[in-house]
């Protein structure tokens, strides 16, 4: 390719957001072109199988919390099947003084569990009637104390964290991090009230796919990755890619990058970038640093995955979705889910499939252990915590991520202003990924489809 040719939109990332972004261009009849640096679309989602296992070593699961993520499940029919968890797995777990308790999901559950104080839960009693707060970067530990109760936090709010952010929640602004929850508390003056309240209004047809659920694509998630990158067009893509910049050049973008030695150079009218704010300096060279310092200042927590395989399991019985630690219990790991018990297929016959999480911003230094030293710790925990006779795993792989989960802190609102700044002064460059509008899955198909209809309608 050289300056002589063009293209409509040139994304940069073939993750969810940039797949997502490339179907709903495609959907609407609008050309692209996607790089990657990797040799394979769908980015950190990644589906193995091995000797009887299908795991992951990415994202794991998603919710289902945005219609968008529901549509493109629609639009992929014959080629990928969402697959909802197994109903049976509802059951969700947080340790407290070494003993496995079920997070409580009813009025008498929440009652009868250990886990809350006495005191708070007649606290949260008074919950509806608290004044709301005031100060829009009151932390996430600051908000729940001060409307539910410490025990709450320490056993509820923390280890929720934990599993989404792998954060602290000292740290995670619930304006940014949690802004449907922290809207709960500014549009109606309270968690509960707020719930009930929204319960009972009129959803659009849209809003009526939004149901929570867990999912996964049948036969694990590559199989979405690889369903968006055939339906947008595999000719529309380039991976291996490296150096990829972009300058502008009048009312389009010079984009350059280097394949198998040769260098490359096409012009857009729009650029799509949906990677990791680390990389934006090396990609938007033109950009001045003092903007770019309040994008890149992001903090990312670090997470060691380790994936276990028992051919035959002889543990507790794996009736959940998995179990989260929370940090006041001091342990290794930072939780457990049971992915066999959540999905089909994912196992042998009377065998399990666990996904084990370790690191997270409380715990940083633990991702520095050697392979050797990750195993050992693995195995006392996984064989105290899930009363192992022996921990005797036919499968145990390691994947480590430097910069794994992005945190919401107090920045992200200053961040989010300056790439707002920067959209506005460069029309048609367009800043994508989870540095912005959240981390999950259903969020990045949201995003995707919403960099498109902006493009579409430019």
């Amino acid at each position: 390719m050289n300056t002589n040719e063009s293209i409509h939109t040139l994304i940069i990332g073939a993750g969810l957001t940039g797949l997502s972004t490339a179907h709903f261009l495609q959907k609407a009849g609008s050309n692209f072109l996607v790089l990657d640096r990797n040799s394979h679309p769908g980015g950190v989602i990644q589906t193995h199988t091995e000797n009887g296992f299908v795991y992951e070593t990415g994202p794991n699961t998603g919710v289902i919390g945005s219609s968008e993520i529901v549509e493109l499940f629609e639009d992929l029919q014959g080629l990928c099947e969402l697959e909802t968890a197994n109903e049976h797995a509802q059951k969700r777990y947080i340790l407290k003084n070494g003993q496995w308790e079920p997070l409580p999901s009813g009025l008498m559950a929440g009652i009868k569990t250990p886990l809350f104080s006495l005191k708070d839960k007649f606290r949260l009693l008074g919950e509806p009637f608290r004044s709301k707060g005031k100060n829009p970067h009151e932390s996430l530990s600051g908000l729940v104390k001060r409307r539910m109760g410490q025990s709450f936090l320490d056993y509820a709010i923390d280890p929720f964290i934990i599993g989404v952010y792998a954060g602290d929640p000292d740290i995670l602004i619930p304006k940014y991090a949690l802004p449907k929850l922290y809207n709960l508390e500014q549009d109606y003056g309270s968690f509960i009230g707020g719930a009930i309240k929204k319960q009972f209004q009129k959803k659009s047809e849209a809003d009526k796919k939004i149901t929570r659920k867990v999912f996964s694509a049948k036969g694990g998630l590559s199989n979405l990755a690889h369903a968006l990158y055939e339906k947008a067009g595999k000719e529309n893509f380039r991976f291996n890619i490296a150096n990829p910049t972009v300058q502008p050049n009048g009312k389009q973008y010079k984009v350059s990058w280097q394949h198998e030695g040769e260098t490359h150079t096409i012009l857009a009218s729009n650029v799509v970038f949906t990677g990791s704010s680390f990389e934006l300096p090396e990609v938007y060279p033109f950009l001045p640093k003092n903007d770019l310092d309040k994008i890149t200042n992001l903090l990312y927590a670090k997470i060691i995955e380790i994936t276990l395989g028992f051919n035959r399991w002889e543990g507790i019985d794996l009736d959940g979705f998995g179990g989260l630690i929370p940090s006041k219990e001091k342990r290794d790991v930072l939780g457990v889910l049971f992915m066999s018990t959540l999905f089909e297929d994912r196992a042998p016959k009377d065998g399990a499939l666990l996904t084990v999480f370790m690191g997270g911003i409380r715990n940083e230094k633990i991702t520095e252990l050697s392979d050797e030293q990750v195993r050992e710790v693995v195995k006392r925990e996984i064989a105290d915590l899930m009363q192992l006779p022996g921990f005797q795993a036919n499968l145990f792989k390691i994947t480590r991520y430097r910069q794994a989960i992005p945190q919401y802190e107090v920045s992200s609102g200053v961040r989010f202003e300056t790439i707002e700044k920067i959209e506005k002064q460069y029309p048609g460059l367009l800043l994508g990924g989870n540095m912005r509008d959240g981390i999950g899955m259903a969020d990045r198909a949201k995003q995707g489809k919403m960099l498109a209809e902006l493009i579409i309608n430019r």
